[in-house]
């Protein structure tokens, strides 16, 4: 029987002609190109936004059309945004798929490899939205984080409340709802009788006057302090979400 043999192998030959790739780092980059395109195909540049349209301007005296890069955290971002500006055509690369072709040797640079394999179309790409759907996400992500903080911000709020005997969520369903927000402002603004806090019940709520008279309250300076400082920063949240849901359903109609 025949062996075949390393050398009978065919050669791979190249797919992408003008292909590069960047070794993605937190303040410099590495950046690869054909060696027959550059008489120094691996170079560095720096991270800030002129060294990456520097990037973008040696790759194009390079003949380069398509690039690879790892998704390495987050700072691929402005290198990915920036090259897809001057008309390049970026792929993303998981680094686990990269590592796991065979064949690399030891004194080849990351770059140098990402670029060689991606010569031969060997890089699969990660998904990558629209700018307006990343947007979009982006947004939804901060909102759900917002959501996040504000439950937080609603216990503390409520466990201040107990410090002071106030025991209004005994008799409000939610104490950021319409009676419960009246009766914390009030109180911020210095207003301790039951009498008074319990006159600003909303018409919709369940309980009665009488019935959220005799919740009660005592002084609590630190804990009053606590619940300036919360309801306070509750505000800003509710403010901050309203924003984004406005510029999200901006975003969603353009995007239907």
């Amino acid at each position: 029987m025949t062996r075949t043999t390393t050398c009978d192998r065919p050669e791979l030959k190249p797919v992408n002609v003008g292909a590069a790739a960047i070794d993605i780092g937190s303040t410099m980059h590495m950046a690869a190109v054909d060696p027959a395109c550059a008489d120094t195909p691996v170079r560095a540049f720096g991270t800030f936004t002129q060294d990456l349209h520097e990037l973008a301007d040696w790759f194009k005296v390079c003949g380069v059309t398509s690039v690879a890069m790892e998704s390495t955290g987050v700072y691929w971002i402005p290198a990915y945004e920036i090259l897809e500006q001057h008309g390049f055509e970026v792929i993303l690369v998981n680094a686990r798929y990269a590592k796991n072709v065979p064949g690399r040797k030891t004194d080849v640079s990351d770059a140098a490899w990402l670029c060689q394999l991606h010569s031969y179309g060997l890089l699969r790409g990660s998904f990558r939205p629209d700018a307006e759907i990343a947007t979009l996400r982006a947004y939804l992500r901060q909102r759900e984080r917002l959501v996040e903080y504000a439950a937080a911000h609603i216990q503390h709020m409520q466990k201040a409340l107990m410090e002071m005997n106030l025991q209004l969520h005994h008799v409000v369903s939610d104490i950021t709802g319409a009676t419960g927000m009246r009766i914390i402002r009030a109180i911020v603004a210095g207003e301790r009788n039951p009498d008074v806090l319990a006159t600003y019940r909303d018409v919709r709520c369940h309980a009665s006057i009488e019935t959220i008279r005799r919740t009660g309250g005592q002084r609590s300076g630190g804990a009053c302090l606590r619940l300036n400082s919360v309801a306070g920063a509750l505000r800003h949240l509710s403010g901050q979400d309203a924003r984004l849901r406005s510029e999200a359903g901006i975003l969603n109609n353009r995007a239907d």
